[in-house]
C-alpha cells in the first residue's frame, strides 16, 4: 500500500485523489496511521463484501437459534419478566 504524510496529503490532495483511483492509500501523522484514502468503487466494493458476510451470520445464528427453541417470543417473555 502506498503511504503518505498528511501534510503532504493536505498540500498535494488532487493528486492523492488521483493516486487513490489505482490502490488505497495510507496517512500516517507523526508517523503513525490515522486514515486510507480510496476510490469509491473500492469503497463500496469493501462495503458491499461486509454486509454480505454480516447477513450470512445473521441468518446462520438466527437458524441456530431456531434450531435450539429460542424465538422472538421467549426473547419477549425474559426481557418482560426482569431476566435481563
Amino acid at each position: 500500500m502506498r503511504e503518505t504524510t498528511a501534510r503532504d496529503a493536505k498540500n498535494r490532495f488532487g493528486h492523492l485523489l488521483d493516486t487513490a483511483q489505482s490502490a488505497p492509500v495510507r496517512i500516517t501523522k507523526k508517523g503513525r496511521p490515522v486514515g486510507v484514502m480510496m476510490s469509491v468503487q473500492q469503497y463500496e466494493r469493501l462495503r458491499g463484501a461486509a454486509w454480505a458476510r454480516l447477513t450470512e451470520t445473521m441468518d446462520r445464528l438466527a437458524a441456530e437459534a431456531a434450531a435450539s427453541g429460542l424465538t422472538d417470543a421467549t426473547l419477549d417473555d425474559g426481557w418482560t419478566s426482569g431476566a435481563r
